[in-house]
């Protein structure tokens, strides 16, 4: 079977605020945009309060569905430590990738002392091989730090079948005119970090 004829799956998972949802809309258009079938689905959970938000994105020559089971996906881009954490039984097991920003928020349970936080954080993202990616750095670095999302698409674009000028296209097209620049700047960041 071919890249082309595999469905690929890609799980997004943050926090609310964190741009999840933009990023998930920048990888189905780049992928339609490359010529594949795509589909999307969107969790929204209680991202108005910080609540997990997760995205899911298929691609391939015919996508049948748009669900994400558990070792089903071949890629997870985590926008948060704990939030990778907490969708691990999601990652394939055979030769799934995890990206995620090394950012920690603390959860709402914890703030409110219903919850404690994980123990070593770093010690179980080594263990899942996750490649851990300073977005919010690099988007401050490239002059807009909203565009952490954009710098996660840029580590995610080096493990996909995608040009990177198709993705630039997208993204140039997608955000606000005012912050192409930067936000094209965070993806080759994001890019670069990784490759």
């Amino acid at each position: 079977m071919t890249q082309a004829e595999k469905t690929t799956t890609v799980l997004l998972v943050g926090v609310g605020g964190q741009g999840t949802i933009l990023a998930g809309d920048l990888l189905a258009k780049t992928a339609a945009a490359s010529g594949y079938d795509v589909k999307i689905s969107e969790i929204h959970g209680m991202s108005q309060r910080g609540g997990s938000v997760s995205t899911v994105v298929r691609f391939g020559s015919d996508v049948a569905s748009m669900i994400c089971d558990e070792g089903c996906a071949d890629v997870i881009v985590s926008f948060e430590a704990i939030e990778a954490l907490r969708a691990r039984q999601f990652l394939a097991t055979d030769g799934g990738r995890l990206f995620v920003n090394d950012e920690v928020i603390e959860p709402v349970s914890v703030a409110i002392g219903a919850g404690s936080m994980p123990t070593d954080i770093d010690g179980a993202l080594a263990q899942l091989d996750a490649v851990k990616v300073p977005a919010g750095r690099i988007a401050r670095e490239a002059g807009s730090p909203k565009s952490t999302n954009v710098v996660l698409m840029g580590a995610l674009s080096t493990a996909l079948p995608f040009a990177a000028d198709t993705w630039r296209e997208v993204i140039a097209k997608r955000v606000p005119p005012r912050t192409v620049d930067a936000n094209l700047a965070a993806f080759d960041a994001g890019r670069g970090c990784v490759a």
